[in-house]
This record gives C-alpha cells, sequence and structure tokens, in this order.
C-alpha cells in the first residue's frame, strides 16, 4: 500500500476497511487534546491486531540504531516495528501537532534519507512484503553506519538501487529518495519475500549481515567511535511482540555473504606479489679491479667462479649462465699485488698478476676449494724489519683475520727464508698451508679471491675502515698470541723495577755512549736491558714483552714495540736532518698501540755529523736543501753517516718522564683493584 508523498514518512498503516494512511493521520489530528491519550491507545491497539493477523512468519527482529547525528528537523532516523512503537507514535503526534496536517510533515521531512540498518537482511524482506500486500509490515529507517554493506545471495535482497548500500570501505553513501525506496519495494512480489524469509528461518546456519550489532567484530565498532557499537552507544534490540522472545538472528558468515558496493567507494583489490618481486635484485656488474681509492695499493675483488692458475699468474672470473652487459662484462687487468705502488724502487721486483673476467672457454678446475683466497706479494722491501710489518704482516691481519683461519694465502714472490722468520704469524692467520703461487701449476678454484692486501697506512689501522672495527690494538694482542707472550699490561712485579729495553743498533744511528745511557736510567729508577735484536722473531719478541718501556734511535728495531704490553712507553730519538717526518711512522702507531710516545730531537753537538762536517757546512744549515735532493742524499747524510751521542743532562727529564708515567699508571691500576675488593 502506497503512502502520501511517495511514501516518505517512515511507517505505514493497515486497515480491515483498507482507509487511506492520509485519513487515519487526519483522524488522529482532529481528536480533541483531552481524547488525545485514549485515541492513542486505540489506535496503537487496532494497528497491533491488523498487524498480527496479517503477518506469515514467526517473530520479527526490529532494531532501533542511535543516529549518528540529527536531521534537519532535529529528528533522527528511526527503527518502528509495524504500524510503530509507541516511540515512532510520539514522534508522529508531535510533528503533527506543531505542523497540523501530514502534508506540512511530508515536506518537512523531504530531505531525509532512511538507509538501512544491521537487521538489512530480515527487515528489508518484511518491507517489502507489507508495501506490496498492503498488509502490515516492518518497515526499517536507521542511522547510516560506516563499514556495511547489504548482504546479498538467498539471506537477503540487494537494493534495486547501488547507490542505497554501504560497502565496506566505510563512507557514507548518497541519499536514496523516497520515491526510488517505494518503487524498488513495489517491484518484488510477494511470494519472493515469504520464500526469502522462511529459507532464513529454516536455514539458523546462514548468517545475517549483523556483525555490528551482535558481536562488535567490525571494524567499525571494536572501540566504540561507530554509532552501532556494541559498547553503549547503540539502543538495545526490542523483539515486536513483548510477550515472546523471538528466534535469535543468524550471522552470515563473511564466506558465504555477498558484498555490493558503489564503484567509487569499494576498496581495491590488493595486488598479488609476483614471484619476481621476492627475489634478491639483480646484482649489477662493477669493476672488478679498484686503482684509485687506495693511494698505496692497487686490489682486485671477485665473487663467483673464480679460477687461479699460479703457473702463468692469472686470475680469473668465468660468466656465470645466462650473464647479459648489466651483470658481467670481459675485462682485464694487470696488477701488482703490493702496498708500494707511488714506489718504483719497491714496485720493480713485484711479479704482475692478470686478472680478468671471461664469457668463454677458460682453464678446467683441477682442486675446488670452500674457503676464500688472498693473493698477495712478498718481495719489494720486506727485507727490512719494519716494511715486513707495515707491507706484509699488519695488511694481512687487517685483511685475513676476519676469516678466522678459514682462508688461503697465496703468495706470489715467495721468499722462504722470509715466510719461516714469520711462519708463527702465518700459521695464526690460515689453517692452510701457505701456497707458492709462482710453481704451482693446478687450477684452484674458489668462490672468492682477493687479489692485493687492504692497507690503510703505514704501519696504522683505521678502525672505521677495518673489518670488525680492528684496531692497532687488537694487532698487538694478535701478535702477542701468536707468541705466546703473557704480559698484556705493563705492571711491575712486586718489589721490582720497571725494566727499560735499549735498542742498540750495530751498523748506523747508534748510541755512541750506550754505557752513560744505562746509568742514567738506572739512576732514575729502571732496570735496564740493551739489545740489538737478531733474525730470530721469537725471542727479541719475548725480551720486548718483558720490559715496560723501550728506547731507540729512529730505526726498524721501534717495531719490536708491537711486543710491548699496553701501557708501556716508546721513547723514539729523532736525528739531526729534519727527519720529523719519518718519525711519524712510530708517533701515531705507538698512541693507537696504547703505549705512551716521548719524543727526543737531538741537537747538532749530539750527532757524531760534528766530526764529520764545519758547523756552517749545509747539512747543519740547510737541511731542506739536502732533503731536496732526493731520498738518496737524505739517506746518505743523515741516517747512513749519522749516530748519537746523547747528552744525559737533557736526555735525562725525558727518562723521568717516562717511569713517571708508568708509576702513575701502577698507582691508578692498584687503587682499583683495592676498590673492588673492598
Amino acid at each position: 500500500m502506497g503512502m502520501d508523498g511517495g511514501g516518505k514518512l517512515p511507517y505505514s498503516y493497515a486497515a480491515a476497511g483498507g482507509h487511506h494512511d492520509a485519513k487515519v493521520l487526519k483522524s488522529f489530528s482532529r481528536v480533541e487534546p483531552r481524547k488525545f491519550g485514549l485515541g492513542l491507545v486505540a489506535g496503537f491497539l487496532l494497528v497491533t491486531c491488523a498487524y498480527f493477523s496479517t503477518a506469515k512468519f514467526d517473530a520479527i527482529h526490529v532494531a532501533m540504531i542511535t543516529p549518528a547525528s540529527k536531521d534537519a528537523a532535529g529528528i533522527g532516523a528511526l527503527v518502528a516495528a509495524a504500524g510503530g512503537s509507541k516511540q515512532q507514535t510520539d514522534l508522529d503526534q508531535d510533528a503533527l501537532s506543531k505542523e497540523g496536517s501530514k502534508d506540512e510533515v511530508l515536506e518537512k521531512d523531504d530531505g531525509k534519507t532512511s538507509p538501512l540498518g544491521p537487521d538489512s537482511g530480515r527487515n528489508a524482506s518484511l518491507e517489502d512484503k507489507s508495501k506490496n500486500e498492503g498488509d502490515a509490515g516492518a518497515v526499517v529507517a536507521s542511522a547510516v553506519a560506516p563499514n556495511r554493506a547489504e548482504v546479498g545471495g538467498g539471506d537477503a535482497v540487494l537494493a534495486k538501487d547501488d547507490d542505497a548500500s554501504v560497502g565496506d570501505g566505510g563512507a557514507l553513501l548518497p541519499p536514496v529518495s523516497s520515491e526510488e525506496s517505494a518503487n524498488s519495494t513495489q517491484e518484488s512480489g510477494l511470494e519472493d519475500e515469504e520464500l526469502k524469509v522462511q529459507d532464513a528461518i529454516a536455514n539458523p546456519g546462514k548468517k545475517s549481515d549483523d556483525l555490528s550489532s551482535n558481536n562488535g567484530s567490525s571494524p567499525s565498532n571494536t572501540n566504540g567511535s561507530s554509532p552501532s557499537n556494541t559498547n553503549g552507544s547503540s539502543r538495545s534490540v526490542v523483539p515486536s511482540d513483548p510477550a515472546s522472545l523471538p528466534a535469535p538472528v543468524q550471522q552470515v558468515s563473511p564466506s558465504t555473504a555477498k558484498i555490493k558496493a558503489p564503484a567509487d567507494q569499494r576498496i581495491p583489490p590488493i595486488p598479488e606479489v609476483k614471484q619476481a618481486d621476492s627475489k634478491a635484485p639483480v646484482r649489477e656488474w662493477k669493476p672488478l679491479c679498484d686503482l684509485t681509492s687506495n693511494r698505496r695499493i692497487d686490489w682486485c675483488e671477485l665473487d663467483g667462479d673464480v679460477r687461479v692458475l699460479g703457473a702463468n699468474s692469472t686470475v680469473t672470473l668465468v660468466a656465470p649462465p645466462g650473464a647479459d652487459d648489466r651483470t658481467f662484462r670481459e675485462e682485464s687487468w694487470r696488477i701488482k699485488p703490493y702496498p708500494r705502488k707511488a714506489d718504483p724502487n719497491a714496485m720493480h721486483n713485484v711479479q704482475v698478476v692478470t686478472v680478468q673476467s671471461v664469457s668463454g672457454e677458460a682453464p678446467a678446475c683441477t682442486e675446488h676449494h670452500d674457503v676464500p683466497a688472498l693473493v698477495f706479494s712478498d718481495r719489494g722491501y720486506t727485507g727490512n724489519y719494519f716494511h715486513a710489518y707495515t707491507d706484509v704482516i699488519l695488511p694481512l691481519f687487517l685483511t685475513a683475520r676476519q676469516y678466522s683461519g678459514e682462508v688461503m694465502l697465496l703468495v706470489t714472490n715467495l721468499q722462504m727464508w722470509w715466510l719461516g722468520k714469520f711462519m708463527p704469524v702465518f700459521k695464526s692467520i690460515s689453517k692452510y698451508e701457505v701456497v707458492d703461487l709462482d710453481a704451482d701449476p693446478r687450477v684452484r678454484c674458489f668462490r672468492h679471491v682477493q687479489v692485493g692486501l687492504t692497507s690503510h697506512d703505514d704501519f696504522s689501522i683505521d678502525p672505521r675502515r677495518a673489518p670488525n672495527n680492528y684496531s692497532m690494538v687488537d694487532f698487538t694482542a694478535f701478535m702477542r698470541a701468536t707468541y705466546g707472550l703473557p704480559r698484556a699490561a705493563a705492571v711491575a712485579p712486586a718489589g721490582k723495577r720497571f725494566r727499560l729495553l735499549v735498542i742498540a743498533r750495530a751498523r748506523t744511528r747508534r748510541f755512541v755512549n750506550t754505557e752513560e745511557l744505562v746509568r742514567g736510567a738506572e739512576k732514575v729508577g729502571f732496570e735496564v736491558v740493551v739489545s740489538e735484536g737478531n733474525h730470530e722473531v721469537a725471542p727479541f719478541a719475548e725480551l720486548a714483552n718483558s720490559c715496560d718501556a723501550v728506547v731507540g734511535v729512529h730505526g726498524a728495531g721501534l717495531t719490536n714495540m708491537v711486543f710491548l704490553p699496553t701501557g708501556g712507553v716508546v721513547i723514539q730519538v729523532v736525528p739531526l736532518g729534519g727527519l720529523e717526518f719519518v718519525a711519524g711512522y712510530f708517533r701515531g702507531p705507538s698512541r693507537d698501540m696504547g703505549l705512551r710516545y716521548l719524543e727526543y730531537r737531538i741537537t747538532p753537538e749530539e750527532s757524531t755529523l760534528i766530526d764529520q762536517y764545519p758547523r756552517d757546512h749545509p747539512v747543519f744549515t740547510d737541511p731542506d736543501g739536502v732533503k731536496s735532493k732526493g731520498w738518496d742524499s737524505l739517506k746518505e747524510a743523515y741516517l747512513d753517516k749519522q749516530d748519537v751521542r746523547l747528552d744525559m743532562k737533557r736526555f735525562r727529564p725525558t727518562l723521568k718522564k717516562a717511569i713517571g708515567h708508568l708509576r702513575a699508571k701502577a698507582r691508578a691500576r692498584a687503587s682499583k683493584n683495592n676498590s673492588t675488593t673492598s
């Protein structure tokens, strides 16, 4: 049965005599105020009887939901049972009493919407049934709840106009006109609606779209922010018949419900992740060798199928299957793996190693290795004790220590005497036999090869660039462990003096007055040991470790400070000739090792050059001019022909500083130990 004004009034009446609902409204408006209450009760009973005389189902479940906001007339969207509840009637009477006629009320409510509420599955069917047959039916009017969608299929009837449904996106839908709503409900037949209602009752396993009003599983009502959430903001569910409880409303499983939403509100589908997206990005090709970043050495790094043929000094990277120009290129480099690339004299006898990448044929592997390999030379200046450390041993530690012995050492220009001298170091670095690369006829295959050792500076490590942040303290600890040295800290045994090692050079830059130096050191409190050292490293390492301080003229002998215990003292005596720059080879490294560095620069009177040249000779007056003629000129004048005669009165304060430092460290350590034990 239709309504005046296109059915905009959110309720309907049905009477046995078929009276038009407008007449009923007018009859109510004519009732005198004193008889209004009696007429209200009579009307309510009349509508209720008419409703239950025509209803063909067991129970009606009507939910009244508080609107999110009030409309223009100050009245929110309503949910009413057939013919209207008392609350609905009160609202109608209030509107009629204010406006005077139904037409005015309809005009006032013309802009309101009546979207479906949580029970849209069952109540929408009932609404269609009541409008098509003229029976008293339930018309559902509720506030639009976000994150809702009409449920279709066998459990519910979708609205004819897609704009009247609410998608899961949660946005508010455009208003639906009352004429469109009435027309859409008139198009469905009674038999279809009855079948759907009966099917919903007969199949309790099928659930309606009642998630927000029953269990709060909808995202819009989990925290009470939605108008329909279950934490108190929604009105309780009221059965149509107070005398009998309705059957519980079954919920539609999300897997069986068909969700329909306007195109502009649907959540875009999640794009499928292709298998290729989960793979690691393709590694682009980079040059095999680096000739610019390190001023000391050229080096190369190869990963993949790497084949080393020592007989012709080649290291070859073979292209993997399917390689293209982006991931592989053919290259060829000639590398001298020794860290003195700017010194032609040092590099003259270093073997050239060819580093290449090929995509064609390559020599077949005769041996496969599961560990990485390092290729380097031990020629250059390694015959000098200082250069043996700064050019090979220290870079070898810096490069290979991170592998904890699981690395192979392939040495070109191998000198067996030199290898034997430092054999404990090589055994500590690698668990494998050192390979004489130049004499090796086999094709050794690796997954990773580095040609050239990592080198930061002369006798120095930059922890910021080193693997595992290695430092010179780590290097000295490694050297002490390699030679089994017991003392890690400079601590004098109880009742004994601190020990001073005097390095007595045999040929040049010697202490001419060594005995006077010993007596002066003993006077300030040292126990003095004098030694020149010999070919064997281990005995001298033990001696150096037993001492707390070392003194010597600039030279390779000071390299033995690597065996001093941490906290010891290094005194470098700098000869005449402006050699402060070469003194830097020990100045910075000693501090990096955790040692106290003291520097003593001699005067012309303390140099034996005073016995060879007059006082006004350029050797004394113009040392820069001598150096400007080249290294050989400087070396001959100041390094090869000069010895030192210390002025002990001038040198004694330096000795006092050294022993004062050691005593202060001892007192601080003792105080710390006492505070710990107490």
